[in-house]
């Protein structure tokens, strides 16, 4: 499993795979969690070079705890920020 994140002031974009299968995307609100039933395979996901992404995470939870965490927007994930 994999998902990237992208957040703006209002709305947080996740892009997951399962398995090495595209799940496509999710649209919810910025304060919101996502579920993997949130995801659709005709959304596209934002280009990873825009500035509004955060970055990778290994599970929907770590997503999902990052996005409850003080609404820090500016902070990267510990979880692959060590290894790139």
């Amino acid at each position: 499993m994999g998902f990237a994140l992208w957040t703006s002031h209002d709305e947080a974009i996740a892009a997951g795979t399962h398995e090495y299968r595209p799940m496509g995307c999710a649209v919810i609100a910025r304060n919101g969690q996502f579920r993997a039933r949130d995801f659709r395979r005709d959304r596209r996901a934002p280009d990873r070079r825009s500035p509004a992404f955060i970055g990778l995470f290994g599970s929907l939870e770590e997503v999902n705890v990052y996005l409850s965490k003080d609404g820090d927007a500016k902070r990267k994930p510990e979880t692959y920020s060590r290894m790139l």
